[in-house]
């Protein structure tokens, strides 16, 4: 018998690592999930209430079949070489994560593994390419997005895989999941997408038989449903990198003009800067805590408490800043335009250090990656990989002006402005007090001046440069 070690891979179709624990077993294959309470310290409410409807989904799929998730609490390097010798497993298979917590914890169940004369594999499975494998001339890794695109897209892809048949899965029994408080976290504020493998297939189906052809137009348009909405589920694993790929390209076939495979493209460029930042993080893991590209000197973050607060409550007087951190306190996840702004707001307007952005993020977010969110957030601070140019600050009411021209994003997530027409809404900061109060008196005024502030953000990243 061999085990499985589930862990951001909650399915049981197009699994890599699952595939290959059944191939060199000599018997059936238990599967195996760990609640290390050294991952659940980076946890958070919302993402362990997505990692149990998850579970629960991926313990039905095996009983289904006949065979049962085995669930256990404690340090994975102790409970996986437990497990192994209560089953005399032969091997533990496991699919690999690329971030620096999940290769120590790796590393240690591996140690443990082979002293106790148990053998061990992990399998490359939730992105197409594995670190390592597109690469410049010189150097580990591409820094350039571009550059990483263009070889990436030419790449051929894996194919899907099919589930196990049933007769490969153990008999097993397996314990009941922890219920979130046993697990020491809270009940969630915000309510999530659901996130079991089926409605991955639903919502990928969904998506790829319209909206993909619109997605171009569409998704920097928060008010339209115009994005894939798939990113909880690639986070989650509940539907395989290859699956989703396999669809937009069956889309792409089926696609009647050259705009609509361009905007198949766009998206499958979306799915490239995922992987992209993936494999920055595998070479660089000390970028979750430092900037990528380095400056002359320390950048001089204000770091004012109060304009946190207000930023992270959704009080800035900035409509289109303040729906989208209310929108993540609703639903764990932003529009991806929105997350940009709020982001730039942030790190520019209040000149807030970007690592103050991820964390809050990380704690409310239930599509949070590492990779990715530290890839977007030094992005938009001008400290990464192809970041943002420290020069360029976006402009809250333009922007909200451009991508939600009617305000209907913004009065969907700020009540107080409901019925102020459009324009009032995006002049908010122009507006002079009376009128504000005249219009929305529950609603704040701007706490910062956008153009005094972002002439400051410049001089500051000058100075950092040694200007």
């Amino acid at each position: 018998m061999n085990l499985y070690w589930h862990r951001r891979d909650l399915r049981g179709t197009d699994n890599r690592g699952l595939a290959r624990a059944v191939s060199v077993s000599e018997g059936p294959v238990a599967p195996v999930f760990v609640f290390d309470p050294t991952v659940l310290e980076h946890a958070a409410p919302v993402r362990v209430a997505c990692l149990l409807e998850a579970l629960e989904g991926l313990r039905a799929w095996y009983r289904e079949r006949g065979s049962d998730l085995l669930v256990v609490r404690g340090e994975a390097s102790d409970a996986i070489p437990r497990l192994a010798a209560e089953y005399e497993a032969d091997a533990v298979v496991w699919a690999d994560d690329y971030s620096g917590l999940a290769r120590e914890r790796d590393r240690a169940v591996t140690a443990a593994l082979e002293d106790d004369g148990v053998a061990c594999e992990s399998v490359h499975d939730s992105i197409h390419h594995e670190p390592g494998s597109i690469t410049p001339n010189e150097g580990a890794h591409y820094s350039v997005f571009s550059y990483f695109w263009k070889k990436w897209r030419d790449r051929e892809k894996r194919e899907p895989l099919e589930p196990p048949a049933a007769d490969a899965l153990a008999d097993v029994a397996g314990d009941p999941l922890p219920s979130r408080s046993e697990l020491g976290f809270d009940k969630p504020t915000a309510t999530p997408q659901s996130v079991t493998q089926a409605a991955a297939r639903e919502r990928t189906t969904e998506f790829c038989s319209g909206p993909i052809y619109r997605y171009a137009d569409n998704r920097d348009k928060p008010a339209v449903d115009g994005t894939s909405r798939l990113s909880v589920h690639l986070k989650w694993g509940t539907i395989g990198i290859r699956k989703v790929y396999a669809a937009t390209q069956r889309a792409a076939e089926r696609a009647t003009t050259d705009d609509d495979r361009e905007s198949v493209a766009a998206f499958q460029r979306q799915l490239a800067w995922r992987e992209f930042y993936a494999h920055v993080l595998a070479f660089n893991p000390e970028t979750v805590t430092e900037n990528f590209s380095g400056y002359e000197h320390p950048i001089p973050w204000r770091n004012d408490p109060d304009e946190l607060a207000a930023w992270k409550a959704g009080e800035t007087g900035y409509p289109i800043v303040d729906a989208g951190m209310r929108q993540l306190q609703a639903e764990g996840w932003i529009h991806n335009r929105v997350r940009m702004l709020v982001a730039s707001f942030l790190t520019k307007d209040l000149l807030i250090d970007w690592r103050e952005g991820y964390d809050w993020f990380r704690r409310n977010l239930a599509d949070h990656e590492t990779a990715n969110d530290v890839g977007g957030w030094q992005w938009a601070g001008s400290t990464g990989t192809d970041a943002q140019p420290y020069f360029r600050v976006f402009n809250p009411m333009k922007q909200g002006r451009e991508y939600d021209p009617d305000a209907d994003y913004i009065r969907e997530y700020i009540p107080e402005l409901e019925g102020v027409p459009a324009d009032a809404i995006h002049d908010w900061h122009d507006l002079d007090p009376d009128r504000r109060a005249q219009l929305a008196p529950s609603y704040p005024a701007p706490i910062v001046d956008h153009g005094e502030r972002r002439e400051g953000a410049i001089a500051a990243f000058e100075q950092a440069r040694g200007e």
